[in-house]
C-alpha cells in the first residue's frame, strides 16, 4: 500500500485520537494497541517518513497514559517529578537551550560592559546597593548583605518574591518575543555587572564561591521559568497542524507543568541564601560541595534524566 492510501485510510482515526483522546483507562489502551499496529506496518514500509515518527509519538503518549493509570499508580506527587515533568522538559529541551544561550550571552555582555565602564555597574545595580558593598569590602566582609536579615525572613522573603517572578515569568510568554526575552536580558546583564563588580576588586572567585551558592539553582530556575513563559506564548504564535486553541491549551498545560516544577527549586535556592550564603567564610571544600551537588542536580534533572527517560518510552512503544 502506498503511503499516501494508507494516510487517506487512518486520517480520520488519528485526528480523532489527536484531539478527542481517550480519559478511560481501556479506550487508552485501545487506542495504543491500534497505533502500535499502525506503527508497525509504518515502520516496515516507511521507516524513515512523518507517519512513522506521528505514529510513534502517540504510541507513546498513550503508553504514558496508561502507564500513569496504572491500577498501583504511584502517589502523584511523584508521578508528577518522576515522569511528567522530566518528559515535559525533554519536549522543550530547545526552548530552554534557547534560553539558557541567551542569559549567558547577556551575562557576558553585562560582565565586559562593565569592566570597560564603571558606571554601569551603579546603572544596573544602583548607587545605593555599590555604596554599601564598598563598605563592605573596605570593612572586610565583602558580602555582608547576606548577613543584614534574620535568616527565616530572609529565606521566607527571597522564596516569595522569587517565585511570584517566575509565574510572572510564565504570564509574560504571552507576548513571549519581547517579555520572556527581556527577562533574560535584564537578569543576565544584573549578573554579569554584579560579577564584574567582585572581579575588578579582586574577588572574582569568592563571588562564585558565595553568590553561587544559590545562584546555581535560582538562576537555573528563572532561566527554566522563562521557558515554560516561551512555551506558552509559541503554542498560540505558532500553532503548527493544530487548531491555534487547542495549540494553545497544549502549550498552556506543559508550561504550567514546568512552572510548578521549578518552584521547589526555588524554595531550596531561597533557603540556600537566607540560611548559607551568611556563612560565606567557611571551609572552601563545603563551598565547593554545595556548588558541585547544585550544579549535578540542574544538569542531572533538567537535562540528563529527561533525555534518558525520553529514550526508554520511545523504546516499550516500539
Amino acid at each position: 500500500m502506498r503511503e499516501a492510501l494508507f494516510i487517506k485510510k487512518n486520517k480520520d482515526r488519528w485526528e480523532k485520537m489527536v484531539h478527542l483522546p481517550a480519559d478511560d483507562i481501556d479506550e487508552m489502551a485501545g487506542e495504543f494497541t491500534q497505533l502500535v499496529d499502525d506503527l508497525g506496518y509504518s515502520k516496515t514500509f516507511y521507516p524513515t517518513s512523518k507517519t512513522t515518527t506521528f505514529l510513534n509519538t502517540e504510541a507513546s503518549k498513550r503508553y504514558l497514559s496508561i502507564y500513569k493509570n496504572r491500577k498501583e499508580k504511584q502517589n502523584l506527587f511523584v508521578t508528577f517529578f518522576k515522569t511528567e515533568l522530566p518528559l515535559t522538559i525533554a519536549k522543550h529541551h530547545l526552548v530552554l537551550l534557547a534560553c539558557f544561550l541567551l542569559f549567558m550571552l547577556f551575562f557576558f555582555v553585562g560582565f565586559y560592559s562593565a569592566l570597560k565602564d564603571e558606571s554601569i555597574v551603579r546603572d544596573i545595580l544602583g548607587d545605593g546597593y555599590v555604596n554599601m558593598t564598598e563598605k563592605n569590602i573596605a570593612d572586610g566582609n565583602p558580602f555582608g548583605i547576606y548577613q543584614r536579615d534574620n535568616s527565616f525572613l530572609m529565606w521566607l522573603g527571597i522564596m516569595i518574591n522569587n517565585i511570584s517572578v517566575s509565574f510572572r515569568c510564565f504570564l509574560e510568554g504571552l507576548a513571549f518575543l519581547y517579555f520572556a526575552p527581556k527577562e533574560l536580558v535584564d537578569n543576565g546583564m544584573m549578573v554579569g555587572a554584579f560579577d564584574a563588580f567582585f572581579y575588578s576588586k579582586g574577588l572574582g572567585n569568592m563571588f562564585i564561591l558565595t553568590v553561587m551558592l544559590h545562584g546555581i539553582l535560582e538562576l537555573s530556575s528563572i532561566v527554566i521559568a522563562v521557558a515554560s513563559g516561551v512555551v506558552l506564548g509559541k503554542s498560540w504564535l505558532f500553532p503548527g497542524t493544530l487548531t491555534r486553541l487547542q495549540a494553545f491549551k497544549n502549550g498552556a498545560k506543559d508550561g504550567l507543568k514546568i512552572i510548578i516544577g521549578v518552584v521547589p527549586v526555588l524554595m531550596v535556592a531561597a533557603f540556600f541564601e537566607g540560611f548559607v550564603t551568611r556563612h560565606y567564610k567557611m571551609p572552601m571544600w563545603i563551598s565547593i560541595t554545595i556548588l558541585a551537588a547544585s550544579l549535578f542536580f540542574v544538569i542531572g534533572y533538567f537535562v540528563v534524566y529527561p533525555l534518558k527517560l525520553k529514550k526508554k518510552f520511545k523504546t516499550l512503544a516500539a
